[in-house]
């Protein structure tokens, strides 16, 4: 009986043993679950920090473009003020438009033509970067004198450059093309001049305090406001 008693003894002191193996492992899991779970919730701030300073540091998405100062959400889009809202004002260049062609003249300056609508054109002569003089038509053909260039823009676009065949009014003088070209005084700095052909006239030149141009059935004609004439076919 004696040993019956023990041995039911040993046994229940081990199943007692036993269960107080798995309770303490069992406890020792929750502490490391815990201890996981607020390792986690400590890494995560500072991953949403990193976040925050690159939508918002310098040379970051932030600048968007062109300097703006609208920040980018992380779907790409921008945040901040609208884009209509950030439009800038037309620059210098955009008003001015790019030119349709240029062309080489024969003083070896360049004019750059610019179709601004309809049959009104703008010549710009430019040599080394420098603007030296521009022309513009309206309702009628522009010239110009170029200290002895003479450059005609038509109102199709078309430029024609030449040099020399110049004559100084008043006066009557021949022209290219048979043409003839009356030159009279009207008030000063300011000359007109009557071109006539076989059947009369065929156009008439006013430079008033600004040089003049016309081309007529192919023949170009500057008169300038100092009553030079020069025409070339």
């Amino acid at each position: 009986m004696t040993t019956r008693r023990t041995r039911r003894t040993a046994r229940s002191a081990r199943t007692a043993r036993s269960a107080g193996l798995v309770a303490l492992a069992a406890a020792a899991a929750l502490a490391l679950t815990a201890c996981q779970g607020d390792s986690e919730d400590e890494g995560a701030a500072p991953a949403k920090q990193d976040s925050a300073s690159r939508s918002t540091g310098d040379g970051g998405a932030s600048k968007g473009s062109g300097g703006s100062g609208a920040g980018r959400t992380p779907d790409g889009g921008q945040s901040g003020t609208p884009a209509e809202d950030r439009t800038a004002a037309p620059s210098a260049t955009a008003a001015k438009g790019t030119p349709s062609r240029t062309q080489k003249l024969v003083d070896g300056s360049t004019a750059k033509i610019y179709a601004l609508g309809g049959q009104r054109h703008r010549a710009e002569i430019v040599n080394d970067g420098d603007l030296l003089a521009t022309l513009e038509t309206g309702e009628h053909d522009a010239g110009l004198d170029a200290n002895g260039m003479y450059v005609v823009l038509t109102m199709g676009g078309d430029v024609r450059s030449w040099m020399g065949g110049e004559h100084q009014g008043p006066g009557t003088f021949e022209l290219a093309g048979d043409w003839k070209a009356k030159v009279t005084k009207a008030g000063e700095g300011r000359y007109r001049a009557q071109i006539l052909g076989h059947d009369g006239e065929v156009a008439m030149l006013d430079a008033n305090e600004r040089d003049t141009g016309v081309v007529a059935n192919g023949i170009y004609i500057v008169l300038s406001s100092g009553g030079v004439i020069s025409s070339h076919e």
